[in-house]
């Protein structure tokens, strides 16, 4: 199921990578010396994590200089009938996903968050309102998390465990978040990318799943990448998912599940298959083209995906006992 190595929350990035095996297909060990298990699965079949970012177009951090969140109240939503579609192509498929919302996004929906965890989807939390991590101090990041997660447990009725930084905003320089994160109940965080990006990621950490050191009780879920040569190329969804060609996509995701022998983590926001989005102006090109790009063959693509890998959600692939006991069985 996991890969775990031992890490640390230290000043230096390099405290993070202390323990972890030089070769990203090795089994690490943590500190207590125990191998934890490589990757889910359901006989020979890898079962892969599939989750879904819950924000709609306006609130993603590309657009920050250009729509105030003071705005957010008064554009046209289109994130409930997104996530609908969403449910819908799940139900058909028979995936159970994870649906790490914001905050923000759950006060004015209600019913969708409660639509998601009855259909048997894990609710997670994406922090309130898509603020970066790197924009806030422990005291305002350990707020943030706290607020999110008992607003999203009072309106869906079920425990928070997730929960995934936006825009994947905890790296080198504030490791701290993740005993934060651990302290104030969460069991894991999928928040940090392991690739080098100009708006975010992380290089130096592993590929797969660890746990920081200091932390007992929380285990970090990078999105996955493959290493080809000396540098971890995206894999995981997103922008990537829709800038390559699918063959290449399923070609990494089949090589992490086969050679890795790893669970893949894979992403996408509900905005990606609304190419009828309204467009925004006055944006560079380069913030154009990685939002805009291929929006139209974004649902296709994901049913490709549904047909050739299993999926299930975070908490089943990396947390539950049986899914541990399957990886070392």
């Amino acid at each position: 199921m996991t890969n775990a190595g031992a890490t640390g929350i230290g000043d230096s990035p390099m405290t993070l990578l202390a323990d972890v095996s030089a070769r990203d297909g090795a089994s690490p060990r943590d500190t207590t010396g125990i191998d934890l298990p490589c990757a889910a699965a359901v006989g020979a079949v890898a079962v892969n994590a599939m989750s879904v970012d819950v924000e709609d177009y306006f609130q993603v951090s590309a657009f920050e200089g250009h729509i105030r969140r003071d705005d957010w109240q008064h554009l046209p939503c289109r994130v409930e009938s997104n996530v609908d579609r969403i449910l819908a192509l799940f139900a058909e498929f028979e995936i159970q996903a994870t649906f790490f919302t914001l905050g923000w996004v759950a006060e004015r929906y209600p019913q969708l968050v409660r639509r998601i965890v009855a259909a048997g989807h894990e609710l997670a939390s994406h922090g309130y309102a898509h603020v970066r991590v790197t924009q806030l101090d422990e005291p305002g990041f350990r707020a943030d998390v706290a607020r999110t997660k008992r607003l999203l447990e009072d309106i869906g009725g079920t425990e928070v465990q997730g929960y995934r930084a936006p825009s994947y905003s905890i790296g080198a320089g504030n490791l701290w978040a993740l005993r934060v994160l651990e302290e104030t109940g969460h069991r894991y965080s999928s928040s940090i990318y392991p690739i080098r990006h100009d708006l975010y990621g992380m290089p130096e950490a592993p590929r797969f799943a660890f746990r920081p050191a200091g932390c007992e009780r929380l285990l970090e879920v990078p999105v996955t990448t493959i290493a080809v040569a000396a540098r971890k190329l995206p894999c995981g969804g997103g922008g990537y998912f829709r800038l390559f060609p699918y063959a290449f996509s399923r070609w990494a995701l089949r090589r992490v599940n086969r050679r890795d022998r790893q669970s893949a983590v894979f992403y996408f926001h509900p905005w990606e298959i609304d190419p009828d989005q309204p467009v925004q102006r006055g944006i560079g090109m380069k913030t154009r083209v990685r939002h805009y790009l291929n929006l139209g063959r974004m649902e296709r693509r994901l049913r490709h995906l549904a047909q050739d890998f299993h999926w299930s959600r975070m908490d089943r692939v990396f947390l539950s006992t049986s899914a541990r006991e399957r990886a070392d069985g």
